[in-house]
């Protein structure tokens, strides 16, 4: 295995560049990775592009295998796909799934990567983190069969989520967004599309992730009495105004909020909930949420021209 390696580094605000990396000498409780795809978080990592994680939450937000410091110069990202070349005989050879920022190749601890199922191809399992946190936050909304259901937000979460919710029995749910283009993606997902304005109501539960405050409020109006919000937003150093007057307490309405730092269920752990994200990666409904690919040594100039809504792969 190659003693270097590439890897992005964002170093100012909108801009990034491939930086050499070098990596560690190998013990035997750890893997040597060769990265075959990685793919960019969009709601995260505009954030740390644009500089915008709060002090207070610095140390929060740290990725996992990440160096430098917020806001910049930073190497960050948590969905990698690879191949294992070095390591303990029954991973050698294995495709799995690392918490690890855009690197060509690199060194972590055995217990970091995810096996990724033989019938999960690697290009589609870069949405493991994605889909973990969808099924983080349905352990949240505790969903019902027969739930009235819309999920505000047509992102990367938010479809993933409805297309889990799609799997549940006799529900009725409906992807919100405000992009026209949407609809053909929640119709492949086999969910309803709507525009905010024309949304069904009187829903029992909203998954909530267009990271907008104006997609927030028209949650809280799709709302039956008694109904939650599942908050998925993360807006990063932005004050945001919540509709708490008018008929929020006579309808005794529910924010919750989600983050998948935590995990949601009390008798899993993250191994178990990283397993159930990649056996769901099994159906081929997801590779509609990959709008895009482009080569590494193109990241560059992809963070310069501004991140892609929906899953952006990148190709090693």
């Amino acid at each position: 295995m190659a003693e270097t390696a590439r890897a992005l580094w964002v170093t100012g605000h909108g801009r990034g560049e491939i930086r050499r990396a070098a990596l560690p000498g190998r013990s035997p409780d750890q893997v040597a990775v060769r990265t075959l795809f990685s793919a960019i978080s969009r709601g995260t990592e505009d954030l740390v592009l644009h500089g915008r994680i709060p002090r207070s939450q610095h140390e929060r937000m740290r990725a996992p295998f990440q160096e430098g410091e917020f806001p910049w110069p930073v190497k960050y990202g948590y969905l990698n796909v690879g191949a294992v070349e070095e390591g303990p005989p029954e991973l050698v050879g294995r495709t799995v799934f690392c918490l690890h920022p855009h690197q060509t190749r690199y060194v972590v601890p055995a217990s970091a990567v995810s096996i990724v199922p033989p019938e999960v191809p690697a290009r589609r399992a870069v949405l493991a983190g994605t889909v973990e946190t969808a099924v983080n936050a349905l352990w949240d909304a505790a969903p019902l069969v027969g739930d009235r259901i819309a999920v505000v937000g047509g992102g990367m979460v938010g479809c993933s989520a409805a297309a889990i919710l799609a799997r549940f029995p006799g529900v009725r749910v409906q992807l919100v967004d405000v992009d026209p283009a949407r609809e053909a993606t929640a119709r492949a997902l086999g969910v309803d599309f709507a525009a905010p304005a024309d949304a069904d109501g009187e829903c029992d539960l909203v998954v909530h992730a267009s990271g907008s405050e104006q997609g927030l409020a028209r949650s809280l109006e799709l709302l039956a009495t008694d109904g939650r919000v599942v908050e998925l937003s993360w807006y990063g150093d932005r004050a945001v105004t919540v509709p708490l007057g008018e008929s929020f307490h006579s309808r005794r309405l529910t924010i919750r909020g989600s983050q998948v730092g935590t995990v949601a269920h009390p008798r899993r752990d993250f191994a178990q909930r990283m397993g159930l994200a990649l056996e769901l990666l099994t159906d081929p409904v997801f590779d509609h949420l990959i709008s895009g690919e482009s080569r590494f040594e193109d990241l560059p100039e992809l963070l310069a021209a501004g991140l892609p809504a929906l899953c952006h792969r990148i190709a090693y």
